[in-house]
């Protein structure tokens, strides 16, 4: 086992990702029908290759886009040749100080050099991030806005694949919202769970209106409004259980969320953080301090969902509130080996590394290459 290598090149490609149901709309009327998407290659001195992934939700989502990993990555890479990418964190702190900020861009660098580390040592990234526990674990299944009655058919649909989780998409006209939650909570069998996902769409007073109009339902209230502030203001006024999602972007405003009670759930998003890396820091101070978690990433393929399936296969069960398989929702398959759903349940490959091998025929010539 060589532990001494340096990176010799960076490779980006880019690739479109239509989604199979024609369009995936959320809160402010967005909405995104083909996903951009970059994959990231990592290439040792050696010849061993590991890859990454990075998919922002379109552009208003996140302070992200998707030319963005791209343009980040041709700025960033010179500084990485010759480095090791075995030493993660290091190799984190050296991205840090050479590109302040933009923490998507370095998430597909930092992936591939988890998939590196696992082919070298030949152990599952899983098992290197902390273990595997189970043989699989449980997914959610995203809800596309629409009208409360489709909405509500499609929890039938998706029951039918396994799913047990459901994330609606809300944020739109209150009164609306209302009409959505009730009636896809009247779909739910025992065991379900179903969370209003608001994607920081409501202004404050809306989502009063809406935690107050639904009070008996049972149901997740996830990131009602665009601030941190608001969202406490909501959270201290409900007795559903709370999840943040846009605002848990750093250390720091996670201890901060702790220590006001701010939520019963995180979602921890891998390319938010910046990669395996530091998206493994906060789910550890998560479990430290008691906090279940989604696990998951802004969006992506076969890859993505891979190293989804390894932080998410890494988590104690207990705090694993749930995670997705963002490859069943796109028409085309980018790598072969990568995790696949099964009623409902995923599990993370036990090959080395990512446990996935890219499909060199559809990437074809690489949008970047940095040596």
């Amino acid at each position: 086992m060589k532990l001494q290598m340096k990176i010799r090149r960076i490779s980006a490609w880019q690739v479109d990702l239509p989604l199979r149901e024609g369009s995936y709309k959320w809160s402010g009327g967005k909405s995104v029908t083909v996903f951009d998407s970059t994959i990231v290659g990592v290439q040792t001195d050696d010849g061993v290759m590991g890859y990454g992934e990075v998919c922002p939700l379109g552009s208003s989502y996140l302070p992200s886009y998707s030319k963005g990993v791209r343009a980040g990555i041709a700025e960033l890479g010179p500084h990485l040749l010759g480095e090791n990418p075995l030493q993660l964190g290091y190799l984190n702190r050296r991205m840090d100080a050479v590109f302040k900020g933009h923490p998507y861009v370095k998430s597909g660098i930092d992936i591939a050099c988890w998939d590196i580390l696992g082919q070298v040592t030949r152990q599952p990234v899983c098992v290197l991030l902390g273990g595997r526990y189970g043989e699989d674990f449980g997914l959610y299944r995203a809800i596309s806005q629409e009208s409360p009655d489709a909405m509500a058919k499609r929890v039938a649909e998706y029951r039918r694949e396994g799913y047990r989780r459901f994330q609606l998409k809300v944020g739109g006209d209150p009164e609306e919202d209302v009409d959505r939650i009730r009636a896809v909570s009247a779909e739910l069998k025992r065991g379900d769970r179903l969370v209003a996902d608001a994607n920081t769409g409501w202004l404050l007073h809306d989502a009063m209106r809406v935690v107050r109009e639904v009070r008996d339902v049972d149901v997740y209230i996830e990131q009602p409004c665009l601030t941190y502030e608001e969202c406490l203001s909501i959270r201290r006024q409900t007795n559903h259980p709370f999840i943040l999602d846009e605002t848990i972007d750093s250390v720091d405003v996670l201890l901060r969320a702790k220590a006001d009670l701010a939520m019963d759930v995180v979602n921890i998003k891998i390319s938010k953080f910046g990669g395996l890396t530091k998206a493994r820091q906060v789910r550890d101070l998560c479990v430290s301090m008691g906090i279940a978690m989604t696990i998951e990433d802004t969006w992506g393929g076969d890859i993505t969902t891979a190293a989804i399936a390894h932080l998410a296969h890494s988590t104690p069960p207990e705090f694993l509130f749930t995670t997705t398989d963002f490859n069943s929702y796109v028409s085309l398959s980018t790598a072969d080996g990568a995790p696949r759903r099964i009623n409902g349940r995923m599990a993370a490959s036990t090959q080395p590394g990512l446990g996935i091998k890219p499909k060199t025929e559809l990437l074809g010539k690489p949008a970047l290459t940095i040596e």
